[in-house]
Formats: structure tokens, C-alpha cells, sequence
């Protein structure tokens, strides 16, 4: 019998309840992990924050797991090839990643690189194809400079990377005690606040030929407009309303274009990552039981790299 966090109702970090959850055999085609460790996002809250359809109730929370196979399906391999019994692994995008063991597709299963620990590797793929995502939509062209706003948050780390690797000079705004974080990536950062858009010219005199939000805030979409000459060149993961009304590109993992995408690039992510060339700032890691003050954190403060849950 497994453990895991469910939402019995729709709220805070008060609605979470610890149960026993009973974890399927694996059949033809799925794996079973046994979880060391489970990402935490925003969409976990987000997704129980407001009143929603209640036949969804309990509700399982999280989407990306790390750990070790601990069962196989009849002739299974995972998404990187093979898989025995014992193998660390990481997964998404998976159902109820809260959770100490879990049966899940194994086309959603990829080796975990040596390189990353377990929290890490529980927290690569969601803002890393995240990022990847909305690169594709404005694909800058290499040399070029862009700006990323919210820099040196989670998916905002991921942008630099990738950007960095296709060649990008970035300015990346953030608050002036992160600044380290954005440099640590090879991009100049800038601070958000009242002249944000001199502060961008100033720093990119060249112009700035792609814009990517992060953070929805009006500041972030004003001065994406007023700094980016092309609409068609600005993409936003936040600001839904204020995206559509202007015409920008407006993304989210429930798109069509963009699930299918996301799922075909998690392989040459993980690659990146064993090589090096990713990397996923943690900011802390709590027990498996404690789940709602880890939530509570992820919800109300920036926590200046990544949570998980671990056990």
C-alpha cells in the first residue's frame, strides 16, 4: 500500500489529507516507480486554489516523480530504452505525483541522468519543456538578442539555458537580490520595476527581437509591446487575457500543438541535462509528510529555485 496527498476540497494547503492508495500492477505497456522525489509547481496549488467540479474530488496532486523501477509491464521498455527493476528513473507528465509509489505509462519514463540527484531530476521536465515550448512558438533567430521576463524563476532559468544554447543573447529581468542567478546563466539582468523599458533599451541597444513572459503582469506584456517590433515574436505562459486581447502568443501544456510538442522533446531535454547543459536550482526539499507546508511555501513566497517533496 502506497501513501499519497489528495485534495478533499478545493482551498489552501489545508485541504491536503495524507491516505493509503492502493497501486495497480503494471500491465502491458507501464511501470511502477517507487517515488524518492516529487516536483512541485504552480499548477499544483493553481489547480486546487479555486472552485472547480467537485466529482474531481479527492483530487491527486502533481505531474513529475523521480525514483527507482520497482515493477515492469509484460515486454515494456521505457521512453530511453530497456528498463530492470532497481533503475532510477524520472516521469512526467504522470497523474498524482504526490505519492510513495505509483503505476504510470512507460512512454512517460526516461532514464535519470547520473548527474542529477533525485529532487532535481523530479523537477526537470515541467519548466524545461515549458521553456522549450516557447522558444518553438517565436523561434528568435540565433545572434539575436531577447528578453525573458522573470528570469530567475524556475521556468525562466530554464529559458536562459535554452536560449543560451541556440545562441541568444539574454536580458533577463528580476529583482535585484537575484541578479546573481540570471548572470549565472550568461545573461544580463535588469530590474523590473518603474523604467523597466529604458532599462531593456539600454541594455540591448541592438534591439530586442523576442519577448517571453513568465510572469503575466502588465508591466512585463506593456514593455514586451513597446520593446518588440514583431507581435508574432512575443509569447506569454501567464497572462492569458491581456495575451489574447493584444494578439501575442498565448501557451499552456493543455494546447493541443503544444502537449504534443512538450512530450517529443522531454528525450533531447533529459540528454541535455546528462550532458551538463541543463541544470535545475533547487531551493529546498521537504519530507513526504509535510506536503502542505510545502505547498504553503511554493504558494505565498519566491522560493528562488525549485521544491520537492522527498523521502
Amino acid at each position: 500500500m502506497a501513501r499519497a496527498w489528495v485534495a478533499t476540497d478545493f482551498g489552501g494547503p489545508e485541504v491536503l489529507e495524507e491516505i493509503d492508495a492502493e497501486v495497480a500492477q503494471p500491465g502491458p505497456g507501464e511501470v511502477t516507480i517507487e517515488v524518492r522525489a516529487a516536483g512541485m509547481n504552480p499548477t499544483d496549488y493553481k489547480q486546487i486554489g479555486r472552485e472547480g467540479d467537485r466529482s474531481k474530488l479527492p483530487m491527486r496532486l502533481g505531474h513529475e516523480v523521480s525514483g527507482v523501477l520497482s515493477a515492469i509491464g509484460p515486454d515494456t521498455g521505457i521512453a530511453t530504452g530497456g528498463g530492470a527493476v532497481g533503475d532510477p528513473v524520472l516521469a512526467f507528465r504522470v497523474p498524482g505525483g504526490y505519492a510513495t509509489e505509483l503505476t504510470v505509462p512507460a512512454r512517460d519514463v526516461f532514464a535519470k541522468p547520473a548527474n542529477l540527484g533525485f529532487p532535481e531530476a523530479a523537477n526537470l521536465l515541467l519548466v524545461g519543456t515549458t521553456a522549450a515550448d516557447m522558444l518553438r512558438l517565436v523561434e528568435p533567430p540565433s545572434g539575436s538578442t531577447v528578453l525573458v521576463h522573470g528570469a530567475s524563476g524556475s521556468v525562466g532559468v530554464s529559458l536562459l539555458q535554452l536560449a543560451r544554447l541556440r545562441g541568444l543573447r539574454v536580458i533577463g529581468t528580476a529583482g535585484e537580490r537575484n541578479f546573481d542567478r540570471v548572470r549565472e546563466f550568461d545573461a544580463i539582468p535588469v530590474a523590473y520595476g518603474d523604467g523597466l523599458e529604458q532599462r531593456v533599451r539600454d541594455a540591448a541597444p541592438e534591439g530586442i527581437a523576442a519577448s517571453f513572459d513568465t510572469v503575466g503582469t502588465e508591466e512585463a506584456i506593456d514593455v514586451s509591446l513597446a520593446v518588440t517590433p514583431d507581435r508574432d515574436r512575443i509569447v506569454t505562459i501567464a497572462a492569458f487575457e491581456r495575451g489574447k486581447q493584444e494578439g501575442i502568443h498565448v501557451t499552456g501544456g493543455g494546447r493541443p500543438d503544444s502537449k504534443a510538442f512538450r512530450d517529443e522533446v522531454r528525450g533531447e531535454l533529459v540528454r541535455l541535462a546528462a550532458e551538463g547543459k541543463l541544470v535545475v536550482p533547487m531551493s529546498r526539499t521537504f519530507p513526504f509528510g509535510e506536503a502542505p507546508a510545502a505547498l504553503e511555501v511554493l504558494r505565498s513566497t519566491h522560493p528562488g529555485g525549485k521544491l520537492a517533496l522527498v523521502r
